[in-house]
């Protein structure tokens, strides 16, 4: 939704906290990870511990002592898959981005790593500890008819969901992106992501994206190198675009005002994609700026500052 007016101040010091979510690096051993003629499954979490708050992400790396074999993870029923990263002068590894969902129950559950090659495979296990955020809550108070929908609207919204589901559950072999993540428009930060909203008073989903305000027509970019999968106008979200960034990452740009790229165009870190604007249910000019990793809503700034090096895509 809309986010009230902040002083330049007060917007850096969001920022600042939020680009406080960065990913935490988990080594699979000190030594590199040898394949065993038969898959073996530790005890539960005897590979290592980690933890990491509601909508975090975090990079999981495990060394390996060859390349050419199939790395997947898979957390709460979600499949994680890792990609090759080299290492200058040393041993490389396979490096997986683990999203914590922002409903994720806390607590302590168990990520399954299986290394997999012809006739050789092993099985690595991890505690995660997911850690409770303390989101907060917004009231807000909008038109009837954005919130209390006729049936025609309805059928609009439930096909509008249906095809983004598709979209999202759809997951790209390759990974696209090499670089850093960037801010896709600079502004006052909300701090929106994971608010527990209440319109009209009426309790509704939470928010799943981060709100960023700026004037209407401020150019927007895709976050990182991608391939635009939809360009839509749709009901709640306006006029949108989502990137796919490869392995289950996808970026999405709400509200806009204008969309500059269309189905199937792939795009680089810092591509225009549209223009911040406020259609769709929206109060006043902003993006929402939302990610989903393998289904996990998680926080968009806990991609900018990922422990990750940039390296070639050859290597990916």
């Amino acid at each position: 939704m809309n986010v009230t007016d902040q002083d330049q101040a007060g917007s850096r010091r969001v920022r600042t906290d939020l680009v406080a979510i960065v990913g935490v690096m988990l080594l699979a051993s000190v030594l590199p990870v040898d394949l065993l003629p038969s898959t073996q499954h530790e005890a539960r979490g005897a590979d290592g511990q980690l933890s990491g708050k509601q909508g975090q992400v975090i990079v999981v790396r495990v060394p390996v002592s060859r390349h050419s074999i199939d790395v997947t993870g898979r957390f709460l029923g979600r499949r994680i898959p890792f990609f090759y990263q080299s290492s200058p002068g040393g041993p490389g590894a396979y490096l997986g981005l683990l999203g914590i969902d922002m409903l994720d129950t806390p607590g302590s559950h168990e990520l399954v790593v299986d290394l997999n090659a012809p006739g050789e495979s092993r099985r690595l296990s991890y505690h995660v500890l997911v850690i409770q955020e303390d989101y907060p809550v917004q009231r807000l108070t909008l038109p009837k008819r954005m919130v209390d929908l006729d049936p025609n609207s309805l059928v609009r919204v439930k096909a509008e969901q249906k095809q983004v589901r598709s979209v999202l559950n759809t997951v790209s072999q390759e990974r696209f992106w090499s670089q850093p993540f960037i801010e896709p428009v600079l502004g006052a930060i909300a701090g929106a992501f994971g608010r527990k909203r209440i319109i009209n008073g009426q309790p509704r989903s939470p928010h799943n994206g981060e709100d960023i305000a700026a004037p209407l027509g401020t150019e927007v970019v895709a976050t990182n190198d991608g391939v635009v999968r939809l360009a839509v106008d749709h009901f709640f979200s306006g006029k949108g675009v989502l990137v796919d960034h490869g392995l289950g990452l996808y970026s999405m740009y709400f509200h806009l005002s204008e969309v500059s790229v269309q189905d199937g165009e792939p795009v680089t870190r810092g591509h225009p994609i549209g223009k911040v604007g406020a259609t769709g249910r929206a109060t006043g000019p902003h993006l929402h700026w939302g990610v989903r990793l393998n289904g996990a809503r998680v926080n968009p700034y806990a991609l900018i500052n990922l422990p990750l090096l940039a390296e070639p895509r050859s290597e990916g």
